[in-house]
């Protein structure tokens, strides 16, 4: 192969990142050859190599025609240098081999990468006859990489040039000073047809970038926004982003949800791996949202609980005969179950748990009555999350590991309310437990890099983060 063409994305950069996250934001990682896959599929059964080819359509017409460099006037054309090759006409890019991709990553500076493609020329001969010629092409260009006014990162073209490699003659009559002559202006012309592939590819890219680092919906409760918190930095074999997720509600408006300045040592990347880190204030923001749009509140009537689950003022004073107060056996209760402060998630030591702080109002239902107000409970729930990730999202599953509860001080009648734990528990596994499952179907959002499918990755809990590795 002759020649190299460098692709080379210039960024203002410091050093890479050490492995420690101190901020709140997403941190993604995308290995140099998930870059080169998606440069490469953007050439594949796309238009962008078919709009450089074109069609003989008659003599004296294409690259080097009447209306092309040998025209009159033109620079090879009749009074110019090279007035002997003035028939020489008609030459159309007829067929542009898939180009060969590789990549090496600059530190501190920016991308190579190769691209080496043939092209075939075709087009008449000053002798007459049809001119068949194949020529091997490598396109240098230079391609800044800044951020974009929407926060997202974004290629832009600065420089582009390329290399002719060795020309052969197919089919046809050619004179060999004409022959040279004709490497000369294509030396002049291939950058004209080839560098808008790089250009088209770049817009490819961006797209790409630009939709992974966008607005994420989630359902009824608002959308995530994941911006550039910082330019890009790059290492010797990935390209590291510093990623701010920014919330919001569902008018649109911006939620601060406090974010607590919890450092995350991002575990070390292996060699063609991408990684990406979800910190501890996505999951906290998505349940906030939860709370604060009332979805962790729910109303537990024995309609909604399995039959073998008692809920009747019988089963109440069987566990606590002083909560019954002056009430009759054998009607049914009423749980109210309030959640009014932000539930708290932690992970650490492989393990995800989520503590719900929930007020428990538990009432007597009386027929077509107002119910009766026995007693109030205030407890905690704890609950393990089971994590599995997709392409755009973590899942979370939730159960209910244990609940602790304690009597309201306003009550007139102490008793130990730890003897409803356990009943307490049943209930909230049949009827609230399903109810949390069904409103984290929107799971936890993940950024979207270049394609980067994350639903094979490797899942690991680490200490105030969610790490998502990808191994080819």
């Amino acid at each position: 192969m002759l020649g190299v063409c460098a692709l080379l994305l210039l960024w203002g950069l410091a050093t890479p990142c050490q492995g420690l996250l101190e901020t709140v934001g997403t941190l993604a990682r995308i290995d140099k050859a998930e870059l080169g896959k998606a440069i490469q599929n953007s050439l594949v059964g796309g238009p962008i190599l078919q709009n450089v080819l074109g069609t003989v359509t008659s003599v004296n017409q294409g690259l080097l025609g009447a209306d092309g460099l040998l025209g009159g006037g033109g620079l090879l054309g009749y009074g110019g240098i090279f007035g002997v090759v003035q028939q020489l006409s008609g030459l159309k890019v007829e067929e542009l081999t898939l180009p060969q991709v590789s990549l090496k990553l600059l530190p501190g500076v920016g991308v190579q990468l190769n691209l080496h493609t043939k092209v075939g020329l075709h087009g008449f001969g000053p002798l007459g006859g049809l001119l068949q010629l194949a020529a091997e092409v490598n396109v240098s260009s230079r391609v800044a990489l800044s951020m974009s006014p929407r926060g997202t990162p974004i290629l832009v073209l600065k420089r582009c040039t390329t290399l002719l490699g060795r020309t052969s003659l197919l089919s046809g009559l050619l004179p060999a000073p004409v022959f040279g002559i004709l490497e000369q202006t294509l030396c002049k012309v291939l950058p004209g047809v080839l560098c808008p592939v790089v250009d088209s590819v770049l817009n490819v890219m961006n797209e790409l970038l630009g939709a992974g680092l966008s607005l994420v919906p989630l359902r009824t409760l608002g959308s995530v926004e994941f911006t550039l918190a910082t330019l890009p930095l790059i290492s010797n074999q990935y390209i590291e982003l510093d990623i701010n997720p920014i919330v919001k509600g569902v008018a649109g408006n911006v939620i601060d949800f406090p974010k607590p300045r919890l450092p995350v040592k991002v575990p070390p990347k292996e060699d063609h791996t991408s990684q990406v880190t979800v910190p501890l204030y996505l999951f906290s923001t998505v349940f906030g949202l939860l709370q604060n749009n009332g979805a962790l509140d729910l109303d537990i009537t024995p309609e909604l609980v399995p039959s073998n689950i008692p809920l009747t003022t019988s089963d109440l004073a069987a566990l606590a005969p002083e909560a019954l107060g002056k009430l009759p056996p054998g009607q049914r209760l009423l749980l109210s179950l309030r959640v009014t402060k932000a539930p708290t998630v932690t992970l650490q030591s492989k393990k995800a748990t989520v503590s719900i702080p929930a007020t428990i109002h538990v009432q007597s239902s009386v027929p077509q009555g107002t119910p009766v107000a026995l007693f109030q409970l205030n407890g905690v729930l704890t609950l393990n999350a089971q994590l599995a990730p997709s392409a755009t999202k973590l899942h979370v599953s939730l159960s209910l590991e244990r609940l602790s509860v304690q009597l309201a001080s306003s009550f007139s009648q102490p008793f130990d309310a730890s003897h409803l734990e356990e009943w307490l528990s049943d209930v909230l596994r049949a009827v609230y437990v399903p109810k949390l499952n069904v409103d984290l179907e929107v799971g936890i959002p993940l950024p979207k890099i270049l394609n980067v499918n994350f639903a094979n990755s490797v899942l690991e809990i680490i200490e105030n983060a969610v790490v998502l590795t990808v191994i080819p």
